[in-house]
């Protein structure tokens, strides 16, 4: 039993777990408030593409 409790005091394979959740969790924030941040400038710029190509392909041949 107590070699039992030793090896689970020793065993460091949950906590690495939890880090990486922690880290994965810390990247998606991240990612999310960039996005935030930046997708009304996106928007507009794919918009400005939108309203450029038909004027571009309007040429019928």
């Amino acid at each position: 039993m107590r070699n039992l409790l030793n090896r689970f005091a020793k065993d460091e394979s949950g906590a690495t777990a939890i880090e990486y959740g922690l880290i994965a969790a810390l990247i998606a924030v991240a990612i999310i408030g960039t996005l935030t941040l930046i997708g009304p400038k996106l928007d507009g710029a794919f918009k400005a593409v939108e309203e450029g190509l038909p004027a571009a392909g309007s040429g019928d041949e």
